[in-house]
């Protein structure tokens, strides 16, 4: 069994950033891929980013490309979400994903989730 604890959130202006963090644990053993998903209320799950576990490919959905960055800590099985120039539509629960095989951006490929961490965004 892998555990996956997500934090960092928070309610924020627009223009701020916020910086997400995910570790995943148990079976540690094991490198894993790892990703992030938000959900806005009444909205589908929206894939964001997702990290290799030796962190030498990262994807992006083109809605976040250029304000998120994914990253690793590979000996910690951590990974970060930085989110700069934050939007009133980024405001969403982030929720982090992860799988030891899969590594693209189809949620219903990751095995294992965090609870989610809020992020609002006040304009």
């Amino acid at each position: 069994q892998v555990q996956v604890v997500d934090s960092g959130g928070g309610l924020v202006q627009a223009g701020d950033s916020l910086r997400l963090s995910c570790e995943a644990s148990g079976r540690t053993s094991s490198d894993y891929n790892m990703a992030w998903f938000r959900q806005a209320p009444g909205k589908e799950r929206e894939s964001v980013a997702a990290i290799t576990w030796n962190g030498e490919v990262t994807r992006y959905a083109d809605s976040v490309k250029g304000r998120f960055t994914i990253s690793r800590e590979r000996a910690k099985n951590t990974v970060h979400l930085q989110i700069n120039s934050l939007k009133p539509e980024d405001t969403a629960v982030y929720y982090c994903a992860v799988d030891q095989y899969y590594s693209g951006l189809d949620p219903y490929r990751y095995d294992y989730w965090g609870q989610g961490t809020q992020v609002t965004v006040s304009s």
